[in-house]
């Protein structure tokens, strides 16, 4: 690695459940910088996921990451020629990122009505261990379990 790390940047929490965790999502919904429309969808896609588990939305969120969220993952390494698949520890914030950009890649991928029926969908299936982004998690720990005999090659 070359230079310095760069600096993480404070994400302020969002107005409705002041979480740091909906304003990413947020952030990864929204397009061409339409901020109010991607959170409009948002806080809707929430109340609907909401009132079909009777739970609280901040609950939900919660669970939704920690349901989609990966342990370990693999990385490509470079040694003497041949490129491994080396399986590491996924740390917390790289974790929470890859969740909420799953949950969002598997709402586009979807045709027909309105984004945020389709995030309050994943959101369901996301809270009962079952969808796309869950699916998704599992190929990657998979593909990790699989290479674990390069794990020796970690940097």
């Amino acid at each position: 690695m070359r230079g310095k790390p760069s600096t993480r940047r404070k994400i302020e929490p969002d107005v409705r459940y002041k979480s740091t965790i909906v304003t990413k999502l947020i952030n990864y919904v929204m397009l061409d910088g339409k901020k109010r429309k991607s959170t409009d969808l948002v806080y809707s896609a929430l109340d609907q996921a909401g009132k079909k588990l009777k739970a609280e939305p901040k609950e939900i969120v919660d669970k939704v990451i920690f349901n989609v969220m990966p342990k370990v993952e693999v990385k490509s390494r470079r040694i003497g020629g041949a490129n491994y698949q080396v399986p590491v520890p996924v740390a917390e914030h790289r974790g929470i990122a890859l969740a909420l950009k799953w949950i969002v890649e598997a709402c586009r991928a979807k045709e027909g009505k309105n984004f945020d029926s389709f995030l309050a969908t994943e959101l369901i299936e996301a809270f009962n261990n079952e969808g796309t982004a869950v699916k998704k998690r599992e190929s990657v720990e998979k593909m990790a379990e699989a290479n674990r005999a390069f794990a020796q090659f970690k940097w």
